[in-house]
């Protein structure tokens, strides 16, 4: 083994330790894709951008390296679109799919050898994603899917005045009447935000205080 295979291993190995870092966290707050999504991909890029560089030294041809990297940008897209999914007209996945692209770039960045660029990217995500996590912990706001089912419609209005009155702030929702043998019954199903920082309060607030009201999701 030479120096400079030494060399590219040791690049490999720190694509694949960055972009490791940046799936744990993604791990831990249970996105679709975690440590191995990003260490794979953080490996893959910087795989393709040493072999680009290094692949074809011996081959007798003209070879443009920046290609690859061209490539890499325009194929993580397909990745990070499996990531992105559209549940309750609201899109999620969004971040994650961005730290995906982010973490192709910091492969490539480690595959050409410049370490001091793809740490610097990589302590960058962490303290976007980890302050932007504190700062909506306690500024942002959750959003809770209910199905409520009343015999009349007064008796929505009169759970819809008593949600906002308990501080929730009602967004979306639709109502459907179901025709019974024993009478038509309202359903409606909305959502409704509460603040990150009193979420567990409001959600045992609905369970203990809105008898009427089930949970369909949160």
């Amino acid at each position: 083994m030479t120096n400079t295979d030494i060399q590219l291993i040791t690049r490999l190995f720190a694509a694949a330790m960055l972009g490791g870092v940046i799936g744990l966290e993604r791990e831990y707050r249970s996105k679709v894709a975690g440590f191995r999504t990003h260490f794979l991909v953080a490996l893959g890029s910087a795989l393709f951008m040493i072999m680009s560089v290094y692949g074809f030294e011996n081959e007798d041809v003209a070879f443009d390296g920046a290609r690859i990297a061209a490539q890499i940008v325009s194929g993580i897209g397909f990745i990070g679109a499996g990531a992105i999914m559209f549940q309750k007209h609201a899109v999620k996945g969004l971040t994650t799919a961005a730290g995906l692209w982010v973490t192709a770039a910091i492969g490539v960045c480690a595959g050409t050898g410049n370490y001091i660029l793809a740490i610097a990217a990589t302590i960058m995500v962490l303290l976007c994603l980890e302050t932007m996590n504190f700062v909506l912990n306690k500024l942002g706001k959750k959003i809770i899917s209910l199905s409520i089912s009343a015999e009349s419609k007064d008796e929505i209005k009169t759970i819809l005045t008593k949600l906002k009155s308990s501080g929730f702030e009602v967004g979306s929702y639709n109502m459907e009447m179901k025709r019974k043998n024993s009478g038509d019954t309202y359903v409606i199903t909305m959502e409704v935000q509460v603040s990150r920082k009193h979420y567990d309060q409001k959600v045992s607030e609905l369970i203990s205080n809105f008898e009427e009201v089930s949970i369909d999701s949160i």
